[in-house]
C-alpha cells in the first residue's frame, strides 16, 4: 500500500490507482509526520445490489502498517465482539475487515498512480 501513497501530499488531495484488475479512488483525509488517514473506494459497475466498497484506513509509516478504522456501516471497530451481538458482527470482525482491505488492494502487482488532483 505504501508504494502508491505519495510522499508529499496535502490533506484533501485525491488520486486514482489503476491496475490490471481494477481501479481505486484514494483521498487523503489527514496527514501527520508518521501517519496518514486515507479513504479508499474501489470502482464497481453500478448495481442496485452492490455498494461501492469503501474503507477508511490509518497508515502508520514508521511501523509499515495499515489498519481499517471504518468500513461502510461500521464506524468503530472493536478488536473482539461478544457473539451473538445486536448487530450480528462476527467475533473477529476487525480481522475480517482488515482481510477485506488486503483483498481490496489486490488490483495488480504493478499498480500505478494515474491521476492526482486537489479536491
Amino acid at each position: 500500500m505504501l508504494r502508491w501513497l505519495p510522499a508529499e501530499c496535502e490533506q484533501g488531495e485525491c488520486w486514482q490507482v489503476e491496475g490490471d484488475f481494477g481501479c481505486l479512488d484514494v483521498k487523503l483525509l489527514e496527514n501527520t509526520q508518521y501517519t496518514q488517514l486515507v479513504e479508499i473506494k474501489r470502482h464497481v459497475e453500478a448495481s442496485q445490489y452492490i455498494d461501492t466498497p469503501k474503507v477508511v484506513v490509518r497508515v502508520y509509516h514508521d511501523a509499515k502498517l495499515a489498519e481499517v478504522l471504518t468500513s461502510r456501516q461500521i464506524y468503530r471497530l472493536r478488536a473482539v465482539y461478544d457473539y451473538p451481538n445486536i448487530r450480528m458482527y462476527h467475533r473477529d470482525e476487525k480481522y475480517q475487515v482488515n482481510a477485506f482491505l488486503e483483498e481490496l488492494l489486490k488490483i495488480d502487482n504493478h499498480a500505478r498512480v494515474i491521476c492526482q488532483s486537489a479536491s
